[in-house]
């Protein structure tokens, strides 16, 4: 798949919008390892691409499965797949019961989170709490510059998302598309987002380096996970935007680490 993306085009359009471009990064676990050990990283969460043909969810999932067994002290998988597939609930069923922890990252990037979706979603919700698992989901802010993978979503797309599953652990992307920012409403969204974290992946390229002591300051550090986006951008790029700001010692402990050690059970 990494060598000859071209072939997987056809019939993939959200892999062809952001990979299309020879500038998109593809990468093994061989390399992620490479990059850890340069960097000073311990442990990664991955996964592959939402696809939309089952054979080749499936396959991106045994290599997951197949690198994580072989890297067993570096890497947590997830189970990765288009949530609208009529085989995606087998799989994640399959995925659980091999040992993954959680799913995601799950993406709607061409219709946004609209009310077929969540109800789509609902099976694998439900096998996501049988494991006590986490789910990770692709969303972005609704306004700003445009970008391949940016999907037409709404915030009350994504709230919708959120308290129609309140008993599920959820981990939404890119600081939550700003959803994060109405935790400083005094009803209902505080409620709404107990379960919920947000990852920092692509931050750089989207906020200002003052979001994450302001995020930590609504939501709580302890509800800020280190995403990277890895290989868009090295993680040491995050890691100095993080020690720009006043954070303290126990609150950037728990962003670049701890929390995705109790999330994840590690």
């Amino acid at each position: 798949m990494r060598e000859r993306r071209s072939r997987y085009f056809t019939g993939e359009p959200s892999f062809e919008m952001i990979y299309s471009s020879p500038k998109a990064k593809l990468v093994g676990a061989r390399e992620l390892i490479e990059t850890m050990d340069a960097s000073g990283i311990d442990r990664s969460v991955v996964f592959g691409f939402p696809w939309h043909s089952a054979k080749h969810f499936r396959v991106h999932n045994d290599y997951i499965m197949e690198s994580v067994a072989r890297f067993s002290d570096r890497l947590v998988g997830l189970c990765c797949l288009d949530p609208m597939s009529p085989a995606a609930e087998q799989e994640v069923a399959r995925c659980l019961e091999s040992g993954l922890r959680g799913v995601g990252e799950l993406a709607f990037y061409s219709q946004g989170l609209d009310a077929q979706c969540i109800e789509a979603m609902a099976p694998i919700m439900a096998l996501c709490r049988a494991y006590h698992w986490p789910l990770m989901l692709h969303v972005n802010e609704p306004i700003g510059h445009q970008y391949p993978g940016k999907a037409p979503l709404t915030l009350g797309q994504i709230h919708a998302f959120v308290t129609a599953f309140p008993e599920n652990e959820l981990i939404l992307c890119h600081w939550g598309g700003g959803l994060f920012f109405y935790g400083l409403l005094k009803k209902q969204l505080p409620r709404d987002l107990a379960r919920v974290y947000f990852d920092t992946a692509a931050s750089p390229y989207l906020y200002q380096p003052a979001v994450y002591a302001i995020a930590a300051q609504i939501v709580g550090a302890d509800k800020i996970l280190l995403g990277s986006d890895y290989p868009l951008l090295p993680v040491t790029r995050y890691l100095a935007e993080i020690e720009s700001n006043s954070l303290s010692a126990a609150d950037v402990a728990d962003i670049i680490g701890l929390n995705a050690q109790r999330l994840f059970r590690l």
